[in-house]
């Protein structure tokens, strides 16, 4: 007689934390600013245009009547540095839009990020911020483009998605398949994402890229044998897994990761006709497994209901005779087509 023995469920394969990320460079904390109204900048900028030509009036009328030269000096130099402020100035301001941030740094210090929506005016030199050097970077696509130059200062803290291409790797057990996911996230560290990274939003697509790749390799696609962990059969599972590594590789650039999902899963189209066909397969010896246990229940309870009810007597020679007739009508893909004997049964 064949026994069966319980194996225990396959343990669940751990999320690796991100390696070489934990030594980033040195980033100051965030730090949340309130900036001066706009109006203030507004009132300097009406003195300064009211200034500069009363300074330079006023200079050459003392100069035109045989006047002190240090005066005329000074005026001079006054509508000079007036000029020079109404021409730096006007930089100074700067408009904060709901759902995103303006990071200030004034000659290579961070003095904090404004959050709250408004216009503003601040000093010249700490608003005007370096735009960022192209760089190759891997486009949402999968194509590999040059980013343009772009301000590093201006953060939106908006949610975001953001799908994967479609990504080939081979599982668990070597099978190549294609998969893909969908992360929604956000910024919650503004100093990180300035001055950690280089590009934040490059950055969160390459780690999620590795990421998903990892996660193919650690799961198999399907689970055929009904105990190992498989990304078809526990997609909740590897979300959480997917989740928790892209949150250690996230959290360097101060991003907050809200979801992570599987998007997109199949084999790759190599074996994907192999695979379906096995697929059907095993539906098929399961749908004959249920067939055939419903078809043996079915006739014990024939046998047993003729034997209570003392309807005939049947030897095992004949029970067994009507044990495989009726398996053959139970269990055929066809409709049967009964032969009657009208004679003795011996």
């Amino acid at each position: 007689m064949a026994t069966t023995s319980s194996t225990p469920p396959a343990p669940a394969p751990a999320p690796v934390p991100a390696a070489g990320l934990v030594d980033t460079p040195p980033v100051p904390p965030e730090r949340e600013i309130t900036a001066r109204p706009g109006i203030v900048g507004l009132g300097l900028v009406v003195a300064l245009l009211v200034a500069t030509p009363v300074l330079f009036v006023t200079a050459g009328m003392v100069g035109a009547g045989d006047g002190s030269a240090v005066l005329t000096t000074v005026l001079v130099v006054l509508g000079v540095v007036a000029a020079i402020g109404l021409a730096i100035v006007p930089f100074g301001f700067f408009v904060v839009r709901p759902g995103q941030a303006r990071v200030l740094v004034l000659l290579g210090r961070y003095l904090g990020t404004v959050k709250k929506d408004g216009w503003y005016w601040a000093n010249p030199f700490a608003v005007v911020s370096v735009s960022t050097a192209g760089e190759v970077r891997k486009d949402k696509d999968g194509s590999v483009v040059t980013g343009e130059k772009r301000s590093n200062s201006k953060i939106s803290l908006r949610i975001r998605n953001l799908t994967t291409p479609t990504l080939k790797v081979n599982d668990a057990v070597g099978n190549p398949i294609e998969i893909g996911a969908i992360i929604v996230w956000q910024i919650a560290d503004t100093a990180r994402a300035v001055f950690a990274v280089e590009d934040v939003d490059n950055f969160v697509l390459l780690q999620t890229e590795t990421a998903v790749r990892h996660l193919g390799t650690e799961y198999a696609y399907d689970s055929y044998d009904g105990v190992t962990h498989s990304l078809r059969a526990n997609p909740d599972e590897a979300a959480e897994n997917l989740a928790a590594e892209l949150r250690d590789r996230l959290a360097p650039a101060g991003v907050r990761l809200i979801e992570a999902r599987v998007s997109h899963l199949a084999y790759a189209t190599e074996i994907a006709e192999a695979m379906l066909r096995r697929q059907q397969a095993d539906a098929v010896v399961a749908a004959r497994r249920t067939i055939v246990a419903g078809a043996v229940g079915m006739v014990e309870d024939a046998l047993e209901l003729l034997s209570r009810q003392n309807i005939v007597e049947l030897d095992e020679e004949r029970k067994a005779s009507m044990v495989s007739n009726l398996m053959v009508v139970l269990t055929s893909e066809h409709q049967t087509h009964p032969v009657v004997n009208v004679g003795s049964l011996y």
